[in-house]
């Protein structure tokens, strides 16, 4: 929870407390080591490598978390239409979703940016896209079981509409799988969009997420590693902290039942 919430603190004020701003060349030695003018060192055109990933931070988690709101919300909400009305609604749904999963994600990614370009808000639909299918298989998976309950039969026969049965009875019971799933969601986003930041297809300069940090500084590895090893870091304390998190959740869940 800490590693998490550390990030999510960075991302909303990291630009705010950076030493330099992001685009700054604040010195013409580049790939410099750890100093107190470069606390992380310096990168290829002599930027604070600390002030690029703090500013890098407000992109890499403010679009995979748009990313994952946008294909959680949607996969969930068509997850408990499909789960309550069942029939041929439910077998088309999952029918054409299933086709869509069947495509490899990082596959169908490149086609979309290769096709309309790489802006941001083409990049969240494209995740959002790319991971929703998932995220409707197992919040579907959840809804089924949800709403074969005592209390949801007992809504139905009470008259209850469809809008009340899915938000007030069946939703609540579904948040703790869902959230577990949204945090594994986030982490596939994140690692898919900054595999195409450093494929030069995700966020664009003079923009930075911590994968361009890593493509644009991969030339110094040698030289100046830590440009490259300290936003692959970044990446990886997230993942790893996030899956701590759901482990968390999963624990308590367990322990509940």
């Amino acid at each position: 929870m800490g590693i998490v919430g550390f990030w999510l603190l960075m991302a909303i004020i990291g630009p705010t407390i950076s030493p330099y701003d992001a685009t700054a060349i604040v010195d013409v030695d580049v790939f410099s080591g750890m100093s107190r003018k470069f606390l992380l060192g310096s990168d290829y055109l002599g930027r604070d490598m600390l002030s690029r990933i703090l500013f890098g931070t407000r992109a890499t988690i403010g679009l995979a978390l748009a990313a994952t709101l946008l294909a959680s919300s949607i996969g969930t909400a068509v997850a408990l239409y499909a789960a309550f009305t069942g029939g041929w609604r439910d077998a088309v749904i999952s029918r054409a979703l299933d086709a869509l999963i069947s495509i490899p994600s990082k596959m169908f990614a490149l086609m979309m940016v290769a096709t309309f370009g790489s802006s941001m808000w083409l990049l969240v639909t494209t995740a959002a896209i790319t991971y929703m299918p998932g995220a409707y298989r197992i919040a579907r998976s959840v809804a089924v079981n949800v709403q074969a309950m005592e209390y949801v039969q007992a809504a139905r026969a009470r008259g209850e509409g469809v809008w009340y049965i899915m938000t007030m009875e069946m939703l609540p019971n579904m948040i703790r799988p869902v959230l577990a799933d949204f945090g594994l969601r986030f982490v596939y986003v994140v690692l898919l969009l900054s595999g195409l930041s450093f494929l030069s297809l995700g966020v664009q300069p003079p923009d930075a997420d911590w994968g361009s940090l890593v493509r644009e500084n991969i030339s110094g590895l040698g030289e100046g590693a830590l440009a490259v090893i300290m936003p692959a870091l970044a990446i990886a304390s997230l993942t790893i902290g996030v899956n701590l998190l759901i482990d968390n959740l999963r624990g308590k869940r367990a322990a509940k039942e």
